[in-house]
């Protein structure tokens, strides 16, 4: 069977509305599993006449209610936009709704009705001018989810790349690493591909300093004091782990098809071989929630939205990596 796949609109004021009036006419994509949207219904057939869509709505109030049809967009409608709403600017409206469509959707995805959420863009001082005080996406859906810690995972093709610590300065990331730290993101990341259908991972954990330390040489041990002792603990419970290996080295590596998942340490040894690798195709995944979580990597695009030039492959891929994600269901529905 399909994984089921629900695409929260995001922030109906920026080009979420447009990119999934986009991306559900693209069947290709849509073949791959059973995709609806979570949003509002009256806001998404204005983008789809902003894209010139040739499809249709279908409201459903359940995800068995999808139909796969690949002429019609399934919309679980959540009305709470006015339909005098600007397109390009901040709104409480607009930020309270980005908040609802997510709030639905984990409890959904809780509740096993659906495998992943995909979700479009959301601005930040909307969601705060709509009374939600989360910095950001992740947070919000670790919260509702009731989950402490959480992972960002980045994809492009031919890598994936998880990371220890992200939205921190150099400086605070390398001293908040720690074996412990090191070895949650490990298993965070082996047991989300294993759910997905690789078996047995190959993982390979990037070091810190240039040339892997070479031995102390370079920097204040780092390397044998706080990334070792996790890699050396989720080896021992069997992972198919190997490092801390010089990064400049590793990325390539990885490129080629060598690992099925890098560990970065910090936010831009992550980032910049990723976005280098595919910036169009990069897609960002969080990793630790008890569902699938996918996202666009980039955001709610106020300058251009509802003028019907924003460009919606990043979604598409998003969905993709989704369906990848996504765990198995057997013809009963179960996982």
């Amino acid at each position: 069977m399909k994984p089921i796949i629900a695409i929260t609109m995001g922030d109906a004021a920026g080009v979420g509305p447009e990119i999934i009036a986009k991306a559900m006419a693209d069947e290709a994509t849509r073949s791959l599993g059973t995709m609806f949207v979570i949003g509002d219904l009256r806001r998404l057939q204005l983008a789809m006449g902003v894209v010139s869509s040739p499809l249709s709505v279908n409201r459903i109030s359940a995800p068995s209610e999808a139909t796969d049809d690949p002429t019609t967009i399934d919309v679980l409608d959540i009305p709470c936009i006015p339909e005098d709403l600007a397109w390009g600017e901040l709104s409480a409206e607009a930020g309270h709704g980005a908040f609802l469509f997510i709030e639905k959707a984990v409890q959904l995805a809780v509740a096993g009705e659906i495998d992943a959420i995909c979700t479009g863009p959301l601005n930040k001082a909307a969601l705060h001018m709509g009374g939600h005080q989360f910095p950001g996406h992740t947070e919000m859906l670790a919260e509702l989810a009731g989950v402490e810690e959480v992972s960002m995972m980045l994809t492009a093709p031919n890598m994936r790349v998880i990371h220890v610590t992200t939205h921190l300065g150099l400086v605070d990331a390398v001293a908040a690493i720690d074996g412990d730290r090191v070895y949650r993101t490990i298993t965070r990341g082996n047991e989300l591909l294993v759910r997905s259908g690789n078996e047995r991972p190959r993982i390979a954990v990037a070091a810190i300093n240039p040339h892997g330390g070479e031995n102390g040489l370079f920097g204040n041990d780092e390397e044998a004091q706080k990334i070792a002792p996790g890699v050396e603990r989720a080896r021992a419970e069997g992972l198919d782990v190997i490092g801390p290996l010089p990064a400049d080295t590793l990325f390539m590596l990885a490129s080629r098809g060598d690992y099925d998942l890098v560990v970065a340490q910090y936010h831009d040894q992550g980032h910049i071989p990723v976005k280098v690798l595919g910036l169009k195709n990069g897609v960002n995944v969080t990793v630790g929630l008890p569902f699938v979580r996918t996202s666009v990597d980039h955001g709610t695009a106020f300058d251009i939205a509802g003028k019907d030039i924003v460009d919606h492959e990043p979604l598409l891929e998003a969905l993709r990596q989704a369906v990848d994600l996504s765990p198995a269901r057997t013809v009963d529905g179960d996982r």
